[in-house]
């Protein structure tokens, strides 16, 4: 389990040693992804069967748009220099973990999967797409050339405990969190916030995506790339109105729309993957809740 210190890496360990099945978590302190020889040293010692990578650059709108070179040049190193140790040390499984934003700014809503590469990037995260494009094609690539059982996922937003809270690079669900208990704390009268508002985004609680990455491993193996998400949309407007009352925040939500909305609408098919009988367990408002509740445990 690569990435194993982040929202995604911390919440598939869990599940997978819930679930019974042996695992090692591995973050930045015991492996540097970015550095091709020591990625190759710690897969030969490790020795894995099966290898999930959640391990990324990520960032919001913000962060995207500011550092384009980062989230390019960095992702592809990690990916690269990871999917490369395991074929050379003939590692049996491999999931790769893309991004909903690979998907053409424009597209028909809900997003199949076939909707990649027929239109333009969101260009406020293009760099970041390309990057995760590059690694579903290599992961698609190992398949064909070397027949293995190597699959990409596809998930949503994502949001739960142990996301990235820091206002400069985090995504929208935990900033309108941190923004709003603060201004709570404070006795803040209001909360300017980025954008209309009228972005439509889809959210997953980690824990759902969790046990779909092990779903997908005992049950999944093709080519192709499968949504994992919840098929259900909420604007970013109603989001925030959502999170100030479940935070108990009770002063005004300004707008600054000179900020950027991002992609207009993204929101997940995710007929592939219900129809092999996996469906998400955590309703958004319950998932909010928990993730309020590990923030204000935390900080």
């Amino acid at each position: 389990m690569l990435g194993a210190s982040g929202l995604v890496g911390s919440a598939t360990l869990k599940e997978l040693q819930k679930q019974n099945k042996p695992a090692i978590g591995a973050s930045r302190a015991d492996v540097d992804l970015l550095n091709r020889q020591d990625t190759f040293e710690f897969i030969r010692k490790v020795k894995p069967d099966m290898v999930v990578d959640a391990a990324a650059k990520v960032g919001g709108i913000g962060a995207n748009d500011k550092f384009p070179v980062n989230f390019l040049s960095e992702n592809l190193q990690i990916q690269t220099n990871l999917i490369d140790a395991c074929h050379e040390f003939k590692v049996e499984k491999f999931i790769f973990l893309g991004s909903s934003c690979i998907y053409p700014r424009n597209c028909p809503q809900p997003i199949q999967e076939d909707a990649l590469l027929t239109g333009i990037l969101e260009p406020t995260n293009s760099a970041y797409a390309i990057a995760k494009i590059a690694g579903l094609e290599l992961i698609k690539s190992y398949r064909k050339q070397y027949k293995y059982k190597w699959i990409t996922v596809m998930p949503t937003n994502l949001y739960g405990p142990r996301d990235n809270f820091d206002l400069e690079n985090s995504h929208v669900l935990p900033a309108l969190i941190r923004k709003f208990v603060e201004a709570k704390r404070n006795n803040v009268e209001s909360v300017i916030l980025w954008g209309t508002g009228s972005a439509v985004r889809e959210f997953l609680f980690v824990e759902d995506l969790a046990r779909a990455i092990i779903f997908c491993s005992d049950n999944y193996d093709s080519d192709d790339h499968i949504n994992i998400g919840t098929g259900v949309g909420i604007s970013i407007k109603e989001l925030a109105e959502k999170i100030a009352k479940l935070t108990n925040f009770q002063g005004r939500i300004l707008w600054d729309s000179s900020k950027p909305d991002g992609m207009p609408r993204k929101v997940l098919n995710i007929d592939k993957i219900t129809k092999l009988g996996w469906r998400p367990n955590v309703a958004l408002d319950d998932g909010i809740l928990k993730t309020i509740a590990w923030y204000e445990e935390s900080h």
